[in-house]
């Protein structure tokens, strides 16, 4: 049943000259058995992969989809977590948590007791997570854009209580917070997180917030946590057994752009998407201590069409993407589908697309490669912000926006 969730409000986005420029490059998906699904010219005329299958993997088709609205009208969703008695809890940028009924109908709208978040452009309400004994302790995360002062404002992740049938939280704690930086700074600025199935440790990935020419390399400096991957307890205090990265003892990894996908795989390895400038979008295997590049090596170029830096795309001590997308896609969410509904994705991750769009279903295959392609949900015309997979197996999908969809996808009868 698809119900209208009733809204007070609707927040304006700022389009931002990154997202004109990106939107002129038309994607044209070519859904040719064994040939790859992107015939564009590369935005870096220099570009090439490292290793065979880094980029342009061939298309292969596996299953129609159905798709469901569950629930419309969403005001600039960002995440969607389900809780244990089925209901859906949601961030909206503008601060707001939102409790959603499984048929979709409106629950809750959480405003008091939320942090003072800081809502421009690509700033805002981000990502939220359950706790791993949530069922017990009610206990969620989230990562948002805190207002410092009235010239600043930083990533900062909280946690609460959530009293999921009254609709409020309480016990709203700062557990972390990156270097302040100016409001102006509202690009780059994509954040998710992942707990660690085993221990209930916290993954955090932090945009780096850079922008110009010459770049900044704010994700390169060992003084602040912008552009990093950082490893936190539920208290917010490093995560024993964190790397040593110059002064910052809750980082695992640095050299990142805008961090929105990081996700566990089945294997428990970890996962993540981030967004290039023009060309250059990433699918990265983190791991402890390593430096992803960002911006010393890229696969694409700046805005305005100039070269970043040395415009080089491979230096030795910097770790390669399993897999990159020049020109862009802008990919959202990530998630490795482990459900039984769809056993034709065993092996898959799941890419959410903002330019591109769609889904993009990527089966991983020996030596972490991707051996195909797949977009999904080409059809809907629209910016997918959230993907995730529930208890059900179906594929649960955030639309971007002021009217933003929460949608479910199932296997076409």
């Amino acid at each position: 049943m698809k119900r209208i969730v009733i809204i007070g409000g609707v927040a304006a986005l700022a389009i931002t000259s990154a997202t004109l420029l990106a939107q002129r490059r038309t994607f044209e998906k070519f859904t040719v058995e064994g040939q790859p699904i992107d015939k564009r010219a590369p935005e870096l005329d220099t570009d090439h992969p490292v290793f065979p299958g880094q980029t342009r993997a061939p298309y292969h088709k596996t299953v129609d989809v159905a798709v469901t609205t569950i629930a419309e009208g969403l005001d600039v969703p960002w995440a969607v977590e389900q809780l244990p008695s089925g209901r859906f809890l949601i961030t909206e940028k503008a601060g707001r948590l939102r409790v959603i009924n499984k048929d979709g109908s409106s629950f809750h709208t959480i405003t008091a007791g939320m942090p003072p978040v800081y809502f421009r452009g690509q700033a805002g309400l981000l990502d939220v997570a359950l706790d791993r004994n949530f069922a017990t302790n009610h206990r969620i995360f989230f990562v948002y854009l805190r207002i410092v002062d009235d010239a600043t404002c930083a990533h900062a992740v909280d946690s609460a209580t959530l009293n999921e049938e009254a609709g409020t939280i309480s016990n709203v704690t700062t557990i972390f917070q990156a270097t302040p930086f100016t409001n102006r700074a509202v690009s780059q600025s994509g954040a998710r997180i992942a707990i660690d199935p085993k221990d209930g440790n916290l993954f955090v990935s932090i945009g780096d917030r850079s922008t110009g020419d010459p770049l900044p390399l704010q994700a390169q400096d060992k003084a602040t946590y912008l552009g990093k991957v950082i490893h936190i307890t539920p208290e917010g205090k490093p995560a024993p057994g964190n790397p040593s990265i110059g002064s910052l003892p809750a980082a695992w990894t640095l050299g990142h752009r805008t961090p929105q996908g990081l996700a566990f795989a089945p294997d428990g390895r970890l996962w993540e998407t981030e967004h290039g400038p023009r060309g250059g979008d990433e699918l990265n295997l983190i791991e402890k201590g390593k430096n992803y590049g960002w911006p010393v090596i890229v696969h694409g170029i700046n805005y305005p069409g100039t070269k970043i830096g040395e415009a080089i795309v491979e230096k030795p001590g910097l770790e390669q993407p399993r897999y990159y997308w020049d020109p862009i896609i802008a990919p959202s969410a990530l998630v490795f589908y482990e459900g039984s509904l769809f056993p034709q994705w065993k092996n898959s991750a799941l890419v959410g697309a903002l330019s591109g769009q769609a889904i993009f279903r990527l089966e991983i295959g020996k030596d972490d490669k991707v051996v195909n392609e797949e977009p999904i949900l080409m059809d809907l015309n629209a910016r997918i912000r959230d993907v995730r997979v529930f208890q059900d197996g179906a594929v649960y999908v955030l639309t971007e926006g002021a009217g933003g969809k929460l949608l479910k996808v199932t296997p076409k009868s």
